[in-house]
C-alpha cells in the first residue's frame, strides 16, 4: 500500500485531535499538528524557526511564507517520505493548500485525501462549554468557530473542486466516529 498523505479538517471541538492519532496510528503515517512542526523548526533553529520566533516574540502571526517553508522541510524528512503524513492544521486557506500541492509535487508526491470531521456548531460548542476552560465563553467560541467557517469554507471547497474532498459525521462515539472515517479513507484509497 502507498503512503498515505492526508488533511484532515474540522471545527475546534470535533474531535479532530483524538481521531488524528487513531489515523496516524491506523496507516502507520506521521501525525503533524501545525503547532507542534512550528515548535520543532524553532527548537531546531533552523533558519525558517529562528524567523517564525522573531514573528512570535514580536506577537505576530506567522505568515504563509514561514510556515510554507517549515511544512515543506518537515514533509521531506525520510520518515514521511516513506510513512507518509497526516496534516492536522495546515492548510488554513487555499493559498496554503496550493503551495502543499506544490511542495508534495517537488518531492514526487500527491495528496490522497482531506477528510472534513462534520460536527453541527450546536454539539461543538457544547463540547467546548463542557470543558469548563475559561476562554471558552460562549461569545469566544461563537467568534472562534465563526472565523473557522470563515476561513474554512474556501478551503473545503478548494479540495472538493480537485475531487479530493470526503465529509464524514463526526457525531456518536469514538469508535464509530473512526470506523466512518476509515471507511471513507479506504474507499478513496482503492
Amino acid at each position: 500500500m502507498a503512503a498515505i498523505r492526508m488533511v484532515i479538517l474540522g471545527r475546534q471541538g470535533s474531535g479532530k485531535g483524538t481521531q488524528s492519532l487513531r489515523l496516524a496510528d491506523r496507516y502507520g503515517c506521521v501525525h503533524v499538528s501545525t503547532g507542534d512542526v512550528l515548535r520543532a523548526a524553532v527548537a531546531e533553529g533552523t533558519d525558517l524557526g529562528r524567523q517564525a520566533q522573531e514573528v512570535m516574540d514580536a506577537g505576530g502571526l506567522v505568515g504563509d511564507d514561514i510556515m510554507n517553508g517549515i511544512v515543506g522541510e518537515r514533509l521531506a524528512k525520510d520518515d514521511i517520505v516513506h510513512q507518509g503524513v497526516l496534516l492536522d492544521g495546515f492548510p488554513r486557506t487555499p493559498e496554503q493548500a496550493t503551495a502543499l500541492e506544490h511542495i508534495l509535487g517537488e518531492l514526487g508526491q500527491e495528496l490522497t485525501v482531506a477528510v472534513n470531521l462534520d460536527v453541527p456548531v450546536a454539539e461543538v460548542t457544547q463540547r467546548m462549554m463542557a470543558r469548563g476552560r475559561s476562554d471558552d465563553t460562549e461569545d469566544a467560541i461563537a467568534r472562534r468557530l465563526g472565523l473557522y467557517e470563515e476561513l474554512t469554507a474556501p478551503l473545503l471547497e478548494w479540495f472538493a473542486q480537485r475531487d479530493l474532498l470526503v465529509t464524514v459525521d463526526g457525531l456518536g462515539e469514538e469508535s464509530e466516529v473512526f470506523a466512518r472515517l476509515e471507511e471513507a479513507i479506504d474507499a478513496r484509497m482503492s
